[in-house]
């Protein structure tokens, strides 16, 4: 199976901790960040996908992505 995370949150350390344990979980950038100006919180936003693959598993949706 080929598992997709999206990974959001703040542009700040917090979010690149999250990207880099999932880089070291095994998972893989899937494309280019992205940044969006939030007016509400005034605060940019980021976001990155990952792909992981993993063997031997069939696609469940009740599977918690965060967990592979």
């Amino acid at each position: 199976m080929k598992a997709y995370r999206m990974l959001t949150g703040i542009d700040d350390s917090a979010f690149c901790h999250k990207v880099t344990e999932a880089l070291n979980k095994g998972w893989s950038l899937h494309g280019d960040p992205v940044y969006a100006f939030d007016p509400v919180a005034a605060q940019m936003r980021c976001g990155q996908a990952v792909v992981k693959d993993v063997p031997d598993q069939d696609y469940d949706p009740a599977v918690r992505l965060g967990t592979l």
